[in-house]
Parts: structure tokens; sequence; C-alpha cells
């Protein structure tokens, strides 16, 4: 801790952003800090790189690689992967901010619990392969998975830290050193031979860790690195029921084919070794999955825990676990070769030939032995060590396969084929080479073939009858971005549904190509029509262009006809839509009264009875106006028609009264 408390960043504010505020730990591309970002006032982790990759003539180099690798990183967004905030430089430091993650790593956790049950083991590898998909996905490489670069938060979670810092590394130098950093517990045969990495790479380093946590060692241990970077490519790793013969032949399998040696022998990527992993888990019972084995019997600490620095260079028995070092490419030969003695003659009898040549024809023969040796060892060094050794690999690019070996073949160079997709560049094109065009390479030496498959195809998932929220969801989790989205109205689908994608679902399309839909804004607006004095037939017809639900009512009244609409519910001009319920109430006729007893009432009563019963009179004498008298409005009513009582009458009927 005293190191911790000397470090010379501490307190400093890195870029006028960066406080830093902790030193949380060391290892051999770099430090690591806890920092307040002064701007967004929280937590950060800063990666501060060693300024061994910054000297002399590399700097520029390196610090251009290290920004292309960084910003690669932040394009990855997983819950599984430390996210990448920032990356910069600050007069002579090179660095990057990260996500912060309040917990430990599995290094960690290994060290405390020595393995874990293989249910355990399964689930922490399941998600690092579930990251390590996102970045495969998108072609990029970790190249220095290791238990130190799984982090795990609070809750349990890993996360996958540290992505392109060790390609950034030693791509820088590997061009100067021929060396290439890595964990060399975890480096793969073609990392350690050819300084070359692709997914399965990575794959090979998850298949050591599972290893790993289920027999509680690596796989291959010797007294340096070098020694163990040669066991990996000289030696197949163990199968794990080695030290815990009750695993079941499905974890061995799982694991050997993780990590094969032969590259071929592995899955692709992270997505086709977690549904490999996925599979196996299925295969074992609860029993197995909650078995752990035991540690190994007499183990040590590889790391010590006063130490923050996990992954700093110490002189161990065994190089520590998680030490990022810096290896010779081209590790083919086992380390020791034998060499030949020359053959000495002891018999203290023997007699020397007669000398039977002048001196001078001696010397003669020596000066010339002495030259074609000379030649002969020149020679043997300019075609196996010197500039005959090497060629320059010829440009490729843009041709066939084909095309391209028969020139490589024509440099007396071998080649390797493999392909990946290329947005640019059209399906059979050689995209590049490893090494590059113009680089040198040994005589007879393998050049890989990067060939393009053409665009990465996908197939559209079906969002139809999804939320339009839903629907951006379900794309995006297939990799698909939202083109353009038309909003119209829909009798049939609900409001801020998807009604049709173009292209439609289970469509095989480019993985960049936008998806664009059509989302309802539920049935159009309108405004009731006034319906009034229609006949129901009239109504349903007009309100039929709306598409409405009609109900219909009866009811009398003196403002239209019988059979006429009278009113609407919602009323004319209220604002509603198409499809929505309208309630048509149509008159049966006027409004209906008892008819009143008007025998034996005045005719003036009569009168008054009437209008306030909203009926009509008609007055006659009962026999004849001579006999009665003319009417007046004291003569008394004596018969009606129609009679008092029910059944009623309509409103301005005329009763028929008969006075004398």
């Amino acid at each position: 801790m005293a190191e911790t408390l000397t470090d010379p960043l501490l307190g400093r504010l890195i870029d006028g952003r960066y406080e830093v505020r902790e030193r949380i730990a060391a290892g051999g591309m770099a430090t690591v800090y806890l920092a307040l970002d002064k701007r967004l006032e929280r937590l950060v982790a800063v990666k501060v790189m060693h300024a061994a990759f910054g000297r002399d003539s590399e700097q520029g180099e390196f610090a251009s690689r290290f920004r292309r690798e960084a910003k690669a990183a932040a394009r990855l967004t997983h819950p599984g992967l430390v996210r990448v905030y920032d990356q910069g430089t600050d007069g002579d430091l090179s660095y990057l901010t990260m996500e912060y993650v309040d917990g430990e790593n599995l290094r960690t956790r290994l060290l405390h619990e020595s393995t874990l049950t293989v249910g355990e083991s399964l689930a922490m590898i399941d998600a690092i392969l579930d990251a390590l998909s996102a970045a495969h996905r998108l072609g990029l490489v970790h190249r220095d998975v290791k238990p130190e670069n799984v982090l795990i938060d609070e809750d349990g979670r890993p996360k996958l830290a540290d992505f392109g810092l060790a390609r950034a590394v030693t791509e820088v130098t590997s061009t100067s050193t021929g060396t290439v950093m890595g964990t060399v517990a975890y480096l793969a045969p073609e990392l350690v031979q050819r300084g070359e990495a692709d997914a399965r790479t990575d794959v090979y380093a998850v298949g050591i860790m599972l290893f790993e946590a289920l027999t509680g060692r690596q796989p291959f241990t010797a007294p340096s690195a070098i020694e163990v970077a040669t066991r990996h490519v000289h030696e197949d790793v163990p199968a794990p029921s080695t030290y815990a013969p009750w695993l079941p032949a499905e974890i061995d399998l799982l694991v050997l084919t993780l990590a094969s040696r032969d590259p071929a022998g592995r899955p692709s990527n992270a997505t086709a070794a977690l549904a490999m992993v996925r599979q196996t888990r299925a295969m074992i019972d609860e029993p197995t999955l909650d078995r752990k084995a035991d540690p190994p019997s007499g183990t040590y600490r590889l790391v010590d825990d006063a130490d923050d620095d996990a992954d700093a260079t110490t002189v161990f028995d065994l190089t520590p676990p998680g030490s990022t070092i810096a290896l010779p490419i081209g590790l083919n030969e086992p380390l020791f070769a034998p060499v030949e003695a020359e053959l000495i003659d002891d018999d203290p009898d023997a007699v020397a030939p007669a000398r039977s040549r002048p001196r001078w024809t001696l010397w003669v023969v020596a000066i010339v032995a002495a030259l074609l040796l000379t030649l002969g060892l020149g020679a043997w060094w300019y075609n196996t060590q010197g500039p005959g050794a090497y060629t320059i690999v010829p440009p490729v690019t843009e041709k066939t396969a084909d095309e391209a070996q028969a020139i490589l073949s024509a440099a007396g160079l071998n080649a390797i084929v493999i392909t990946e997709y290329s947005d640019a560049v059209p399906a059979g094109i050689v995209i590049r080479t490893s090494p590059a065009a113009q680089e040198r390479i040994a005589k007879n030496d393998t050049v890989k073939i990067v060939l393009s498959e053409g665009p990465r195809m996908q197939i559209v998932p079906g969002v139809v009858g999804k939320t339009e929220g839903d629907a951006i969801d379900a794309l995006s989790k297939a990799e698909f971005s939202v083109g353009t989205t038309d909003r119209v109205y829909s009798d049939t689908v609900p409001s801020g549904q998807v009604m049709s994608t173009d292209p439609v679902a289970d469509t095989s399309v480019r993985h960049d190509l936008p998806i664009n839909m059509v989302v309802s804004q539920g049935p159009q607006p309108i405004t009731i029509p006034d319906l009034k004095g229609l006949t129901e037939e009239q109504a349903k017809a007009q309100l039929a262009a709306f598409n409405m639900n009609v109900i219909t009512q009866t009811g009398r009244t003196l403002d239209v006809n019988k059979g006429e609409v009278y009113k609407t519910d919602p009323a004319a001009g209220s604002a509603s839509t198409r499809t929505a319920t309208i309630t048509l109430y149509v008159s049966e006729g006027k409004p209906q009264v008892q008819v009143p007893d008007f025998v034996g009432s005045t005719v003036a009563q009569a009168r008054a009875l009437a209008d306030s019963s909203g009926l009509k009179v008609d007055i006659s004498p009962q026999w004849n106006t001579f006999i009665n008298g003319p009417e007046t409005d004291n003569k008394i009513i004596v018969a009606q028609t129609p009679d008092p009582g029910p059944p009623k009458v309509e409103v301005d009927t005329t009763i028929y009264l008969k006075y004398k």
C-alpha cells in the first residue's frame, strides 16, 4: 500500500476532467485508478497505459492504435461488457475511462474458493461468451480473455473488460521486437506461433478458464512463461476428468473442444461456443451441476493479497496466473535442441598419417577450405537468416481466392483462406491478407487470405402486432436499425401497434438494411353529421361510410314525422372516430296523451281542457243549431268522440264534441 500512497497520479486532474482518487490495480500494460468525472459527477475507472508503450518512435503509432481500439471498444453495448466512456492523452499519458464496477474479479474469487461448482462454472462461461458474442458480431477480438479481466459486480453479474488493449500493444511491439502481448496461461497456440488472433483465439482462452474453474488449476505449468507458452503449442489440454474423475464426458468434450490446439477444431466464434455450452448444460443432471471438485492438494497462493498489483511481474515457481507478458512470436520448436558433439579420438597410440605433401599445398588447401566455408556459411546465413530468407507479400486484394493463391504460390508462399463478412467488398473477393501486402515474410511461410462473404445476412423478425416500443426493441436485439416510420389511421389495428414492415418478417436481408415500419394511429377522427329528418335507412347509409356501429332507439317527438331521425348520441357536430358507436333516435310519431272526459263541462271549459292536453276540438250541436241553438261558452257538452280514457291519442288529434 506504500506504493499507492506515493503514486504521483493520486490527486491529479487528468485532461482537466478526471480527478484521480485511488489506485485500484496495476498490470503488465496499465495501471487502473478510481477517479471522479468532474464533468458528469460520476465515478469512473481510468486505465493509464505504462509509459513504456509510448516511447520514442513508437509513440505516435501506439497512440493511433490505442485510439482506434478504444473507439472500437466504445461501440460495444452489452450488459456483460464494461462500457468504455472516453479515451485520450494528457501529456505523455495515454488513458482510457471506463465504467467503474464495484466488486471483485474472477481471479479473486478463484483464489478464495479454488474451484466453482459445475453449474457456477457453466453460468460464468455462459455470461462471458454472451458478452463476447456481441463483440465478435462486430468483428472485434479481445485477445486477452482471463479471470483478471472478468469483473463481478455486487449482484454477482460478470462483466468483461479491456477489449482491444492487448491488440493495440501487440501491434506496436510486434512490429519492432517480434513479440506478442498476452497472458501466458490463456494464450492460444496460433497467437504464440504466428501472432494471429481471431474469434477462436478468445474461445480458446474461455476454454482454459472453464478448465481452471472446474479443477482449480491451469492445464499447463512450467518454471518459466516461455515454457508454458511452448506447452500450449505442443501439447493438448488434458481432460478435466483427469483431476476430477466424477466429471461427465460432456464436460470433457466441451472443454477439449473450446481449447482445441487446432483453431479449426474450435467453435468459430463466441456465439457458436455459447450454443455448445448451453447444450452441454441441458445434458447434465442437477446433482452434478451442484457439485464441485476438491481443491488441488499442496496449493499455494500465486498472488499476495496485500499486493494490489495482480498482474505484476513477480518471481514465483510458476508464472502468476494473470501476468500479461511479451512473448517472441514463432515458438514452433521445443526450447532446447540437441547439439552435435565433435568426435575426438582419445586413443593415445593412434598413429598420425605420414605427411606426403609440401607445406605450401596444405596452406592452399586450408585457405581454399576457409574461403569455401566462409562462402558456405555466408550462403547459409543469407538464405536462412539474412535477406535471402525473406520475401515481400505481393498485393492480392480485390482478387478471387484462386487468383490470390496463384500469386502467392508464384512468390514462394503458402496460403490459407478464411472468410469474414464485408459490407464493402463483394463476396468471393480478397479483403486483405495477414501479413499485409509489401510486408516482409519468410520464404515458404503462410499468408492468411481474408476472403469476403459479402454482407452478413439476417432474418427480419416478426414485429407486426407489437407496440412501437416493443418492435424497436425486437429489431434492436436482432441488430437491425429502424428506418422510416409511417403513421396511418386504421379501423382494425389499435393505436400504437405495428401494422406492417418493409422488408416483411422472415425475409433474409443485409444486416445493415434499415427496417421501415407502418404504425397505426387508430380509427380516424370524424365529426358526427346532422341526420335529423332522415329516415332510418338514409341515416344508416350515411354512417356506413364511417364504418360506425349503429344502435337504433325509438321515441315520440313533434319535430319530425314518424319514421324519421329526430336526434343522435353523440349529437350532431360532436367529435368522434370511425368505428365508434352511435345511437339513432327514430320517431314513432307525435307524443300521445290521455283523452280527458269533456262530457258535463261547458264549451269554454272543453276548449281550455283541449288546449292544455295538446288536443284540438270540433264542437257542434247534438242535433242541429235550430233545436239546440248556436254555440255559446255556457253550452253543456253531452257527448264526445273518441271516448275518454285509454287508448291514448297523438297530440293535435281532433276530439269531436256535442253540446245542447
